[in-house]
């Protein structure tokens, strides 16, 4: 196999998928999907996955909203902000939670790492704000080493639940030398060298800096793919203990069945004991499985791995239909996706809408 540091940029991002679009990489998967939906007896079988959460969490879904859901033990201190708040307003309210810097800062509706930051000081704070017009989240920024996705799912019938993907998220960083410059280290990473252009722009001239012999230093602190954190497949970790545990963690989150709690916690030992977890966000129905992007993984395995994950949101739904949850019409969905993928979001009141019509 080539090594990756050694090709052009363009070809890796053709010849590893984890670099790939999203529709393009389920492109294939389409096939499945139908016959999944011919045996489910709905086209949208997948939004009545979590009968709790729009659409079943496809897209667009609130995650303040799904957050409210979850024991408060299990996540850091969160604040909603509507669009447009002023900063007074904004930093008045983060006093008053007792949240200091640094801190996370992400819109209340997004996907896939989508406008996520941290923030290390007031400054920061106003120009976020400044530049973004939507509804917002200000979190607690959870200093634990291990973040995790955990794909879960519980049968709302058979009475059984399973983890079936676990993702171990390793952050963009470098390890000084003490006479090589950041720069120069990143350039060894095909991973940090497609991460450059933001790299350069929050760093500047520090990435000319020497660190010294055997300092590590955590250059993108946001554990998402598209910032250049590598995801390495946790499938090891799953075990009877971990289930039990996300059964308790879900157990209060209504209408909940299928979806990937993104987590950062102290330790694996903590995790088995359900102790010092911080639920960073819950996704819905379109959750991956995050393991499938270890680099150490093939396409077959990927292909493999995702169908598993489909068969299952589709038992899921099916057994959520038979106790009367209802799917999103396909012509409605169809124009939420259109709409969707054209806007690349969903507007506010667009969202609204939805909600009320999902309601009836």
């Amino acid at each position: 196999m080539f090594m990756r540091h050694r090709l052009p940029l363009f070809l890796v991002k053709i010849i590893y998928y984890e670099y790939w679009p999203f529709w393009l990489f389920f492109m294939p998967l389409v096939p499945y999907w139908i016959y999944l939906a011919i045996r489910a007896k709905s086209l949208t079988y997948f939004t009545a996955a979590n009968p709790g959460i729009i659409h079943g969490g496809v897209f667009g879904e609130s995650k303040i909203d799904i957050l409210e859901k979850i024991n408060p033990k299990y996540k850091p201190t969160t604040l909603f902000f509507k669009a447009n708040t002023g900063l007074t307003e904004v930093v008045d309210g983060i006093e008053k939670a007792g949240l200091t810097f640094p801190m996370i800062i992400k819109p209340d509706v997004g996907e896939r790492g989508s406008e996520v930051e941290k923030l290390d000081s007031q400054q920061d704070l106003e120009h976020y704000i400044t530049q973004n017009h939507q509804d917002f989240i200000v979190q607690e920024f959870v200093d634990f080493d291990v973040e995790l996705g955990v794909l879960y799912h519980k049968l709302p019938i058979s009475n059984t639940s399973n983890i079936t993907s676990i993702v171990q998220k390793e952050f963009l960083g470098v390890t000084g030398d003490g006479t090589t410059s950041i720069r120069a280290l990143l350039q060894k990473s095909e991973r940090a060298k497609l991460q450059m252009p933001a790299l350069e722009e929050k760093f500047g001239s520090h990435l000319d800096d020497v660190l010294p012999n055997g300092v590590y230093k955590n250059l993108q602190p946001i554990g998402n793919h598209c910032l250049g954190t590598k995801f390495l497949s946790g499938q090891h970790l799953i075990n009877d203990k971990l289930v039990k545990v996300f059964d308790q963690i879900s157990a209060d989150v209504d209408g909940f069945n299928f979806g990937r709690f993104d987590l950062k916690v102290s330790s694996i030992e903590d995790l088995y004991e359900g102790q010092n977890i911080k639920i960073l966000e819950l996704n819905g129905v379109t959750s991956e499985p995050g393991h499938i992007y270890d680099p150490k993984f093939n396409l077959f395995r990927a292909y493999k791995d995702t169908m598993l994950s489909m068969k299952t949101s589709c038992l899921v739904s099916i057994e959520n239909m038979k106790q009367g949850a209802k799917v999103t019409p396909f012509w409605e969905m169809f124009r939420l996706l259109r709409t969707h993928f054209s806007s690349d979001e969903i507007s506010q009141n667009e969202l609204s809408a939805t909600k009320t019509a999902s309601a009836k």
